[in-house]
């Protein structure tokens, strides 16, 4: 968890009272910074050149569909007053996520006023409380580009991304004016390296993206995508970390799209240097291969992080990515992982949903090899993965 995680405090204890009182009696959202020319990097400090140079462990983990009916339901439930409490769910990964230094989350649903309402499939919307949660959990940007993003249209984009400003959540994928759009979540670990994370989705399902705002959601591209890529780098990114929203739901192989533009993406370069550091893709609701790529890891599709009762068992599968990086022995070359691990976890269904860390719970063993199985399937373990606890 960086530094920023830590900020403001009193702001954050504000911003937690939104699981735990009446809808009525929660501050409204905080007025949305101004943005600014000079990308500015998680810890809040501009970004500059002499940043320190210090290893670092990013997580990253999978879908995360607040408004799933049994989601929901747990959440009323778990809140001790009126409201919705998504904390009590997400305890099991907790110690995970809040021990990295970075943390990199995917919402994969709209947030909605107070009042509601909240829906599930196909035209989604969860409450705002949800942003809460994540951020108690540790994480520090959520990916919001999926095909869901634009089914409360603008306004449920709008709605979003201010939920994610008021409890201090960076956000990339979607966008509420063009200049927002165009910068990257650029994040500071607490040694100094600065990561920028970029998301894109497919399509979008429940809204088409309007022509007069083509910048509210970004769609899956290979050229604008190393465009932005080569952007974030000169912006100062040391490492730079792209979400896709892709693939196919319920399939474990990765389809021939994923496979395609994870080769077009790895392979480009500027001036010897890979543009792209690592891949971390959502949407399928099923743990996908983890495969290293023309030297760069690529996580097809990581699973579900918190979801209700699906279709198929393995929609309440997932993993979580973990990932130490160290600096370059030379200036200006690219920040080499030392550690790759992954950590299968499981959305136990029941009176409550909990998301379990299935690395450090006992039972579910069938769960946990299956999850295993999929994950080395594409010869990960040869280039050095490996469970992590």
């Amino acid at each position: 968890m960086s530094a920023y995680t830590r900020y403001a405090a009193a702001a954050l204890l504000a911003a937690l009272a939104v699981g735990c009182t009446s809808p009525h009696s929660v501050p409204r959202p905080a007025t949305r910074p101004t943005p600014e020319p000079t990308p500015r990097a998680h810890a809040g400090a501009p970004v500059t050149k002499g940043a320190g140079r210090q290893p670092f462990t990013l997580v990253a983990a999978g879908d995360v569909l607040p408004s799933d009916p049994e989601v929901l339901a747990t959440a009323r439930r778990d809140a001790p007053h009126d409201g919705y409490d998504y904390r009590p769910m997400l305890k099991g990964v907790r110690p995970v996520i809040s021990s990295a230094d970075l943390a990199l989350c995917h919402l994969d649903a709209p947030l909605g006023p107070l009042s509601g309402p909240f829906t599930g499939h196909p035209v989604l919307q969860a409450p705002p409380q949800i942003a809460t949660a994540l951020k108690a959990t540790g994480y520090d940007a959520c990916a919001t580009a999926s095909h869901h993003a634009l089914d409360r249209g603008v306004p449920g984009v709008q709605r979003t991304l201010e939920a994610l400003d008021t409890v201090g959540l960076r956000h990339t994928g979607s966008a509420r004016d063009a200049a927002e759009g165009a910068r990257p979540a650029l994040l500071r670990a607490p040694g100094g390296a600065r990561v920028a994370q970029l998301a894109y989705t497919y399509g979008t399902g429940g809204g088409r993206r309007p022509a007069y705002a083509p910048w509210t959601v970004n769609l899956l591209d290979e050229k604008r995508i190393i465009k932005d890529a080569r952007e974030a780098r000169r912006a100062g990114a040391d490492v730079v970390v792209v979400s896709p929203y892709w693939g196919t739901e319920y399939r474990t192989a990765p389809d021939a799209r994923q496979i395609r533009l994870a080769r077009a993406l790895t392979a480009s370069e500027t001036a010897g240097r890979p543009d792209i550091d690592l891949i971390v893709g959502t949407r399928a609701h099923t743990p996908q291969p983890y495969e290293k790529v023309n030297g760069t890891w690529v996580v097809y599709g990581l699973g579900d992080q918190l979801s209700g009762v699906m279709k198929k068992p393995r929609g309440n599968w997932g993993s979580i990515a973990r990932f130490r990086f160290a600096p370059p022995h030379r200036a200006g070359r690219r920040w080499r992982v030392t550690t790759a691990e992954y950590l299968p976890q499981l959305v136990e269904q029941g009176k409550r949903v909990r998301v379990r860390n299935l690395a450090t719970t006992g039972g579910h063993d069938r769960i946990r090899t299956s999850i295993g199985t999929a994950v080395l399937s594409r010869g990960a373990a040869a280039d050095g993965l490996t469970r992590g606890r």
